[in-house]
């Protein structure tokens, strides 16, 4: 058994399956990658993939569990390269921040010129996607640390660090009906076209939880995963706008107007999302405790190690 071996179990199961998709990511030969699968069948006495000829269909119930252990044998494996790389060269390196729009737009810019200016040798990546990818891709070992809102909690192997609270604002045209409202209500909010996120970013859950505590059903005519855009349709006067009020900048979106609705809504919790025991660099932690100056190494490693995630400063 190796880890190559492990490698290429896991990498067909993120192919759907497909054992020449997982060799041309892996750069090898599908040959090579049928025959080390086997290989490992043979040494454990179990089947991991259900075959109909020389398709695999599904993954048995003992590839399962193999799976499980080799992604946490692979990202130890990972952390014991990363404890030499820390010690030969603790200011230089590579940090992946996997987020979605609204955080890498408005949250995340100046820490991470701060960042940039203080470890100039560190290679900074911002992937973005919506919450989900971006807890598989911190789990997957493609990025290092997750930061959502709607942060994947099914996921037993992701530690959740709350680490900021937000709220929204309803934006609209200059001029708009809705502006003249005081105080601004659901009620009121409900009777024009609504332009919000999709359901799977920046705590819209919360926002259809509101109007339907009120037994309101809100008119929505558009959704969009990225702040910019709904703000682009609200200034063509298609309807107001429900986000996330750090995305709002009079300075900026001047033919706009906007009024606070946190009296409306839940407030929201942005997280940090890491993968359970994992071994961190030093400036990772760095940029951690920049974004959220209570969430020290100490409180991370105590996160990580199984103990409190709860942030006593929210």
């Amino acid at each position: 058994m190796n880890l190559q071996q492990l490698r290429y179990v896991l990498e067909v199961a993120r192919h759907n399956l497909s054992v020449s998709e997982a060799a041309e990511a892996l750069f090898t030969s599908q040959p090579g990658v049928s025959k080390q699968i086997r290989l490992l069948e043979d040494e454990l006495g179990i089947e991991i993939f259900v075959r109909h000829g020389k398709r695999l269909t599904a993954i048995t119930e003992p590839g399962l569990q193999v799976m499980a252990v080799a992604e946490r044998l692979l990202r130890e494996a990972d952390n014991l390269r990363q404890v030499g790389q820390d010690f030969r060269n603790e200011d230089a390196g590579r940090l992946v921040i996997a987020t979605t729009h609204t955080q890498a737009r408005y949250a995340l810019p100046r820490v991470v010129a701060d960042f940039m200016r203080r470890y100039p040798k560190v290679q900074l990546h911002i992937h973005q996607g919506n919450p989900r990818q971006i807890c598989e891709q911190v789990l997957a070992g493609e990025a290092d640390i997750a930061i959502a809102t709607e942060a994947a909690s099914d996921l037993p192997d992701l530690v959740l660090l709350p680490c900021k609270q937000w709220n929204r604002s309803v934006i609209a045209r200059k001029g708009h009906p809705i502006l003249k409202e005081s105080p601004l209500t659901l009620e009121a909010a409900s009777r024009f076209p609504i332009i919000t996120y999709d359901s799977a970013f920046a705590g819209r859950g919360l926002i259809n939880k509101a109007f339907l505590a009120r037994a309101l059903k809100p008119n929505i005519i558009l959704t969009a995963i990225d702040s910019d855009v709904i703000k682009t349709y609200v200034n063509m006067d298609l309807g107001i706008g429900i986000i996330a009020s750090m995305a709002f900048d009079p300075l900026v979106d001047r033919e706009l107007a906007a009024m606070d609705a946190s009296h409306l809504f839940e407030s929201s919790t942005t997280r940090i999302g890491l993968p359970k025991n994992a071994w961190l660099r030093g400036y990772a932690y760095a940029f951690i405790e920049m974004f959220a100056p209570q969430l020290q190494r100490n409180v991370v490693d105590a996160a990580l190690r199984g103990g409190s995630a709860a942030d006593p400063g929210l």
